[in-house]
């Protein structure tokens, strides 16, 4: 999966310091807050080594496009994808057997014997 849309990076728009954070947020969905707590623990936790892989994260993402997502519900789609690709999978599957199930019955009313049907399509020609 190397699409744009699977890629980690620099939420600059989000951002407090780099966009680090924000962008770790974007990646997995999970409120920029938290990320940004769990960070401050990391510090305490590792002895402040974090600190040097943070910035050399903040040089080495690129910054995220403006442009990569249209709206909110694109957003938590690509982030449901990343976080479990077969559970996206199989829900696109399950919506596309019900637009399926459901053509089929306007297809089995549209061509039964329907005398009502058929009247009032012959008078829309």
């Amino acid at each position: 999966m190397n699409s744009p849309r699977t890629s980690l990076y620099r939420d600059k728009q989000n951002a407090k310091l780099m966009g680090v954070c924000s962008g770790i947020a974007d990646y997995t969905g999970v409120n920029a807050l938290w990320v940004r707590l769990g960070a401050l623990m990391m510090i305490g936790l590792t002895a402040g080594w974090i600190i040097p892989l943070y910035f050399l994260a903040g040089l080495l993402l690129n910054k995220k496009p403006p442009h990569l997502y249209r709206d909110a519900e694109e957003q938590k789609y690509w982030q449901g994808v990343r976080q479990s690709p077969k559970r996206t999978t199989r829900e696109i599957r399950a919506r596309f057997r019900d637009i399926d199930r459901r053509l089929a019955e306007v297809e089995t009313y549209y061509v039964s014997s329907n005398p009502r049907l058929s009247a009032e399509i012959e008078d829309l020609r």
